[in-house]
């Protein structure tokens, strides 16, 4: 995990309700995802396995 994630300007989606809801951010050549109530625990991608796993859902491979 990035040692600067306390630094790390975090998003929240638009589709977030009732404290349900995950932050992203960026920090280098790492994108960080944690949740919104704890704020932790962080879990780390590339930017690569970041990219794949955003065409893999916007593809509907997680659908149930």
């Amino acid at each position: 995990m990035t040692s600067d994630s306390q630094h790390v300007t975090w998003g929240v989606g638009s589709y977030c309700e009732g404290g349900a809801c995950v932050e992203v951010g960026v920090s280098g050549d790492e994108v960080l995802i944690r949740r919104a109530r704890t704020e932790e625990p962080v879990v780390v991608f590339t930017r690569g396995e970041w990219a794949a796993f955003l065409r893999s859902a916007k593809d509907g491979e997680f659908d149930l």
